[in-house]
């Protein structure tokens, strides 16, 4: 399977990429503080987007950084993840950053958002069994909750939704659900 974003799609993605990371060199901690990597179910129906067109699984891989900022009692950080799809469909990759709250007995919620690059169809009527993205930089929001075990691995459920917040027609937006598990650094 050959996942290939066009020139300008990965331009303007590196672009925010740099953004983020940018600030991070000044910091003596370690880069990274966690990897997630998970199995998720594609454009799962019944969601925030209400129809599903596209099929498969999803496999995910996400980059969590190091440098934190305090905000309510959590913790927020910068990442960076992959989603890609086995059956061809929409895959994508996505930035941005997480709000995350844990309690002491391991359990722990996560809130993210940003925006996500993909490589699915914006606007193609003839593709009647594609999700219709409308623009090729998407918002993306997301939630997770799991627990912490052993201090360092980590076992979660995990929901994302891309669209493109009704700045562009047609808006279908794609939503993915499933498993995660991360290991903390």
């Amino acid at each position: 399977m050959k996942v290939v974003l066009p020139v300008s799609q990965l331009s303007l993605f590196f672009i925010f990429l740099l953004l983020i990371l940018m600030p991070m060199v000044t910091y003596a901690e370690p880069l990274i503080s966690e990897v997630r990597i998970g199995l998720l179910g594609h454009d799962v129906d019944g969601l925030w987007s209400g129809s599903r067109y596209e099929k498969g699984t999803d496999f995910n891989a996400e980059l969590v950084f190091s440098p934190s900022w305090p905000l309510w009692g959590g913790q927020v950080r910068p990442n960076f993840g992959i989603t890609i799809n086995d059956s061809g469909d929409t895959s994508k990759v996505y930035g941005g950053g997480l709000w995350e709250y844990s309690w002491n007995n391991g359990f722990f919620v996560v809130i993210g958002g940003g925006l996500a690059v993909h490589n699915g169809e914006t606007d193609d009527a003839n593709k009647i069994n594609k999700k219709q993205l409308g623009s090729p930089v998407l918002f993306r929001v997301s939630f997770e909750t799991g627990f912490t075990m052993a201090k360092r691995h980590r076992l979660s459920v995990m929901f994302d939704h891309v669209s493109n917040g009704y700045l562009a027609d047609p808006n279908d937006g794609l939503d993915t659900l499933g498993i995660r598990y991360g290991i903390l650094f």
